[in-house]
C-alpha cells in the first residue's frame, strides 16, 4: 500500500524535466547567460560576471520554474569544441542559441554553426529560441535585423522564436524562458522523447 501511494504522490506531485542545450559560437555570452538564469531562478546562486571564463567543454545548470524542471547544457562555443556539441543532441527538448549581437563580425559564423545544428536528424522538431544577447551595448543591431541576416523562416519550419537581451543585466530572459517552456510541454521532439523513454522502461 505504501508503495502505491509514493507511486501516486510522485506521478501527481513529481515536476516534469526538460534538458536544454545552451550553444552558440565562442564569446557570445552562453555561460554568462547560465549563471544569470541560476541568478534569477535560484535566488543568487550564479557566479558574478568577473568569475565566467571560456567554456572547455560543458557547464551544467538546473532550475525548477512553475511545474517543471529545467536542466540546461552549456557547451563550449571554440571551433574545435562544437564537435562535442553532437554527443548532447539525442537527449535534449529544445536549444537556446545564444549570439553576440554587438559583434557583426561573428554574424556569418554563428549562422553556419546555427545551420548545422537545425539540419542534425537528432534535433528535429527541437523547439528553438534565439537569444540576441548583449542588448545593453551600443554596437547591438535588433532582433529583427538578426532574424532577416538568418533567414530561419527559410530554413527550419520548426517553433522558432527571437528574444533580444542582455544576460548581463537579465533583459529578456524570463520572456524567452517562459516561451520555451510552453512550446516543449506541446511540441513532438517532447512527445517521442516521453515515448521513448516509456518504451526503455517497459524493457
Amino acid at each position: 500500500m505504501f508503495s502505491l501511494l509514493h507511486g501516486l504522490w510522485n506521478h501527481v506531485f513529481s515536476k516534469t524535466e526538460f534538458r536544454v542545450l545552451i550553444l552558440g559560437v565562442d564569446k557570445a555570452g552562453k555561460t554568462t547567460l547560465l549563471e544569470k538564469l541560476k541568478s534569477i531562478y535560484l535566488k543568487g546562486e550564479g557566479l558574478p560576471h568577473d568569475r565566467i571564463g571560456p567554456t572547455v567543454g560543458l557547464n551544467i545548470g538546473r532550475i525548477e520554474d512553475a511545474n517543471v524542471k529545467l536542466v540546461f547544457w552549456d557547451l563550449g562555443g571554440q571551433p574545435g569544441l562544437r564537435t562535442i556539441w553532437e554527443k548532447y543532441y539525442d537527449e535534449a527538448h529544445a536549444i537556446v542559441y545564444v549570439i553576440d549581437s554587438a559583434s557583426a563580425s561573428t554574424f556569418e559564423d554563428a549562422k553556419s554553426a546555427l545551420e548545422k545544428v537545425l539540419r542534425h536528424e537528432d534535433l528535429q522538431e527541437a523547439p528553438l529560441l534565439v537569444f540576441a544577447n548583449k542588448q545593453d551595448l551600443p554596437a547591438s543591431v535588433t532582433e529583427e535585423e538578426l532574424d532577416r541576416h538568418l533567414h530561419l523562416k527559410e530554413f527550419d519550419e520548426r517553433p522558432y522564436m527571437f528574444v533580444a537581451g542582455s544576460a548581463y543585466d537579465g533583459t529578456g530572459i524570463k520572456l524567452g524562458i517562459d516561451w520555451l517552456v510552453e512550446e516543449m510541454g506541446k511540441s513532438r521532439r517532447t512527445e517521442a522523447l516521453r515515448a521513448r523513454t516509456d518504451t526503455y522502461a517497459k524493457i
